[in-house]
């Protein structure tokens, strides 16, 4: 007959107390009760398992084995509730994110570093990619979420814009450029660029203005990710159009940051695989990240 664990819990209280009114003190039972309980137990086991002298019980050697058996049911229920506790929190599997360079190389380091700030002990694995895997990866339910670039071409996962926002010019430091407010196509004619490659979605919004306006700019060098066209900004190498978010991480006397006209839109989405039931870690983390968002998009023009 298989027997709750309150009974065995009344069991070990008894073996402690050395008296059934002892033990019904402690659990919050009557007396009557706590008997009846341990009358069920002796009637499972087929022993006694304890003799009744003048208002105590003394513990048979049936009694003293069965504790063992007892004491190590519960150090595995102790450890079965904490292992039921690390899994609502997402603690055992921790948090597993996928996102682009723009978001993955300083900002979410940042966000996990104010996130493990909280959470210490908490596992984070962070696989920086291109958006087009980002959206493989949380479509496959690899991660707990994504971040990357919209538009996107696959299912199993819901999304919402994590940042609405636009690309910014960056300048070299002393360049004639870098004292107007705002930097447009007609600033660019002749300009040396260091350019999006044609696999990036903006690079096509950038040829498609600078074409309507009659701009030829010299793109001689191409680059898939922001930060190394800051790198080379920097240098001397030409001018770059980088979302706001590399512009952040990457402040440095040699560049200026300034808005262009007309915006090229930099839409960055949260991604979240249909199956996978968000965790408490992660989103605490996602928290995390769309409080640094707020304030990376004050800062930059």
């Amino acid at each position: 007959m298989r027997l709750h664990p309150s009974i065995y819990e009344a069991f070990q209280v008894v073996m402690r107390t050395g008296t059934m009114s002892g033990a019904a003190d402690d659990l919050g039972r009557s007396q009557p009760a706590v008997s009846r309980m341990i009358d069920k137990l002796e009637s499972s086991v087929g022993v006694k398992l304890f003799e009744r002298r003048k208002g105590r019980v003394v513990p048979t050697h049936a009694a003293h084995l069965l504790l063992d058996e007892v004491e190590r049911l519960f150090v595995s229920l102790a450890s079965l509730d904490d292992f039921s506790r690390r899994m609502e929190e997402g603690q055992d599997g921790g948090v597993r994110i996928a996102a682009l360079p723009a978001l993955g190389l300083d900002f979410m380091p940042e966000v996990i570093a104010r996130f493990s700030r909280e959470r210490p002990q908490a596992h984070v694995k962070l696989n920086v990619r291109m958006s087009v895997s980002v959206e493989k990866w949380v479509a496959t339910q690899q991660v707990d979420f994504g971040l990357a670039e919209t538009p996107f071409q696959l299912h199993g996962f819901g999304t919402r814009i994590f940042a609405d926002t636009a690309y910014v010019a960056a300048v070299p430091a002393g360049h004639p450029l870098a004292d107007e407010e705002a930097v447009r196509p007609e600033h660019l004619h002749d300009e040396r660029l260091v350019g999006w490659t044609v696999s990036v979605s903006a690079r096509r919004i950038i040829d498609d203005i600078m074409q309507g306006a009659g701009i030829i700019p010299r793109q001689i060098i191409e680059s898939t990710m922001s930060a190394p066209m800051c790198n080379m900004v920097k240098r001397g190498l030409g001018l770059a159009f980088v979302d706001p978010f590399t512009a952040w991480a990457n402040p440095h006397p040699g560049i200026v940051y300034r808005p262009f006209r007309p915006q090229i839109p930099c839409r960055f989405a949260l991604l979240r695989p249909d199956t996978r039931t968000p965790t408490v870690l992660a989103t605490e983390l996602i928290g995390h990240a769309e409080e640094l968002r707020d304030e990376v998009l004050a800062l930059i023009p």
